[in-house]
C-alpha cells in the first residue's frame, strides 16, 4: 500500500489522508448543517441572513475542493500545497472564533431556538451549556495543528 514505507506509516501520506478528511467534513458538514429547515430555509430568519448562509455554506464547500486539490498536487507545490490547504482548512474555524469573540458588539448567540440546542451537562455540580459547534470547530483547529505536525514531522 502506498501509505506504507518501509515498517512503519508514511507520515506525510497520513496527514494528506488525514488532512483530507478534514477538509471534506468541513465541506460537506457546512453544506449539511446549514442548508436546511433550521438555516437556510427557516421561514423565521429574514432572507438577507437566508442568503448569507447559503454564500458562507458554498463559499466553505467551494474551499474545500481547493483544499483537497492542494493536498494531493505533486511537483514543486508538493510541501507548499498541503500547507496552503492546511492554512484555508483554518480560515472558517478561524472566522468562526473570530465571530465568538466578538458576538457582543452585534448581539450574536451560539445558536437558534429553532436549531439544535446546546448540551448541558452537569460539571462540577453545576449545570454548563456547553455549544456543539464551538466544540466541533475548536476541535478543527486543534485537529489541523497536530496534523501539520504530522507532516512536519
Amino acid at each position: 500500500m502506498a501509505c506504507f514505507k518501509g515498517q512503519g506509516v508514511d507520515h506525510l501520506q497520513l496527514a494528506r489522508v488525514a488532512l483530507s478528511t478534514l477538509c471534506t467534513l468541513q465541506g460537506v458538514a457546512t453544506l449539511a448543517i446549514h442548508c436546511n429547515r433550521s438555516h437556510a430555509t427557516s421561514p423565521l430568519w429574514p432572507g438577507h441572513a437566508r442568503y448569507h448562509v447559503v454564500w458562507q455554506s458554498a463559499t466553505v464547500a467551494l474551499v474545500s475542493i481547493v483544499e483537497l486539490s492542494l493536498i494531493w498536487s505533486r511537483g514543486v507545490w508538493h510541501h507548499d500545497g498541503f500547507y496552503l490547504a492546511s492554512l484555508l482548512a483554518a480560515t472558517s474555524p478561524l472566522g468562526f472564533m473570530a465571530a465568538f469573540l466578538s458576538r457582543s458588539a452585534y448581539d450574536g448567540t451560539l445558536f437558534d431556538p429553532n436549531g439544535s440546542p446546546p448540551v448541558r451537562l452537569m460539571i462540577l455540580g453545576q449545570v454548563r451549556s456547553i455549544d456543539m459547534n464551538f466544540v466541533v470547530v475548536a476541535t478543527a483547529l486543534i485537529a489541523v495543528v497536530g496534523i501539520d505536525l504530522l507532516f512536519h514531522w
